[in-house]
């Protein structure tokens, strides 16, 4: 549990909690899958392998061979340089659960001699589909073939940028084994900041640009968005978006569960949940000893003379392992144990969550994030696919067991209720879910500061 609280600076209260978004689909669906799986099995003689299919980390294929490099082949490697002068630099291989990983993810803003060292890899560690009338429940990634159905991109779904080539382990189709599914594009987000000088003489504005990757996959009726968005700024945007379409099977929730759809009352969709897990092993400064700290702001009502309430900010060191409860005033960010920003500060990432819904169903999907120990085998947050040992536990709950934290490993799970609608048909538009790291003293300075203002780190001048 944490240890150590000691205050820091009063700042004004932040509402945490962590966030979700919809998705949809049933147990007869689910035929798609099963058929599917049989014909991947018939095709085992021709199953792909490492490259950017990849078995899974742990397993005998996986030990031995050799994780992707820094320095990926250039098939394997997104760089983009970012209208700014920012330049995002990662390796990318497919696995057969999980889909797209993404490794050696660096950034290197304007102003800074080298790369900065991020993440070692990124991934989606579960999508957990619990139907409310307790008939079906789904591991999307474990046990329903989400990596096998990579979906191909058409130029239209990635405008602006390139779709690159993906080697499918184990295909639902056999003469499918290479589909063109990764997108890697750029976008524009609006302002990335804007200030008017003291004396009104002139507007200091620039729009932002935004690198995106991510894959489409099919799991029964719904498609998954897998999306990866990388700021010129710094931040990092980790979403997932459902899709597709409602299963036309599931109209028949006759208890009472269910939302009506079509004319009249006569079909209802059967309510569900989606929870999506996120796996984040991190390599800030290029070191895996990165320390997790949790912070928290209360306010207090005014004392006697004070004008208004006070708030007090308190750091506690998160020194074990931790499930941990987003609440309001309440965050936690990762400092990296090696690296500073040219001001002296360490430099850190902050977990910035949106909103989500718990599911208190299952004892995995109470929490919203979880830092645990690294494990090689410790890869999926539910129904763990890898052998670590019989009583090991097969749930990132069950790993959380007091172990001191040397190298953090993050688990983010962002849930969603989704009560179908009559506008969820047809097709049904997508419904986003997922969380953002935010850089904080990752650089002394904005990392797009104009050149007229370059030199007012700290205290601004009079004029400005």
């Amino acid at each position: 549990m944490p240890v150590h609280s000691t205050p820091v600076i009063s700042t004004p209260s932040n509402s945490k909690s962590v966030t979700s978004t919809p998705a949809n689909r049933t147990g007869r669906a689910r035929r798609r899958v099963a058929l599917g799986l049989s014909l991947a099995a018939l095709a085992a003689a021709t199953t792909t392998g490492a490259g950017p299919a990849t078995a899974e980390p742990g397993t005998a294929t996986a030990r031995t061979a050799a994780a992707p490099a820094a320095d990926c082949g250039a098939a394997h490697r997104i760089e983009q340089k970012l209208a700014a002068g920012t330049v995002w630099r990662m390796c990318w291989r497919y696995e057969r659960n999980a889909g797209l990983v993404l490794e050696h993810v660096s950034y290197q803003p304007p102003g800074e001699s080298r790369p900065i060292k991020v993440l070692a890899t990124a991934k989606l560690a579960q999508i957990h589909v619990p139907y409310d009338d307790g008939v079906n429940e789904y591991s999307d990634l474990t046990q329903a073939g989400f990596g096998q159905g990579l979906m191909d991109l058409a130029p239209a779904e990635c405008p602006g940028g390139t779709i690159r080539t993906v080697k499918v382990p184990d295909p639902y189709d056999p003469e499918h084994q290479r589909g063109r599914g990764l997108c890697v594009t750029t976008r524009s987000r609006g302002h990335a900041y804007r200030m008017q000088s003291d004396d009104l003489s002139r507007v200091y504005q620039a729009q932002g640009k935004d690198l995106l990757v991510y894959t489409v996959n099919k799991v029964g009726w719904y498609e998954y968005i897998t999306e990866w968005r990388f700021q010129d700024d710094g931040a990092m945007h980790m979403n997932v978006g459902a899709t597709g379409s409602l299963s036309p099977f599931d109209y028949d929730a006759g208890d009472g569960r269910g939302w009506p759809l079509g004319k009249g009352a006569k079909g209802y969709a059967t309510s569900h949940s989606h929870n999506v897990f996120w796996r984040l092993d991190f390599d800030l400064d290029g070191s895996s000893k990165g320390r997790i700290e949790q912070y928290d702001s209360v306010a207090s009502p005014p004392g006697r003379g004070q004008q208004g309430p006070t708030e007090r900010t308190t750091r506690t060191k998160v020194t074990k392992e931790l499930a941990g409860d987003a609440k309001n005033g309440r965050w936690w960010r990762i400092v990296s144990a090696t690296g500073k920003n040219k001001d002296g500060h360490a430099r850190s990432y902050e977990f910035v969550p949106a909103a989500t819904t718990t599911y208190a169903g299952r004892p995995f999907t109470r929490h919203h994030v979880y830092f645990t120990e690294y494990a090689q085998c410790e890869q999926y947050a539910s129904d763990n696919l890898l052998d670590c040992g019989a009583r090991h536990g097969t749930s990132v709950d069950r790993w959380v067991n007091g172990q001191n934290l040397t190298h953090p490993v993050v688990w983010v799970n962002v849930g969603f209720h989704h009560v179908a609608r009559d506008e969820d048909q047809q097709p049904m538009p997508v419904h986003w879910q997922g969380f953002s790291l935010s850089p904080r003293d990752v650089t002394a300075m904005n990392p797009l500061t104009p050149p007229a203002l370059r030199g007012q780190n700290g205290r601004p001048s009079e004029g400005s």
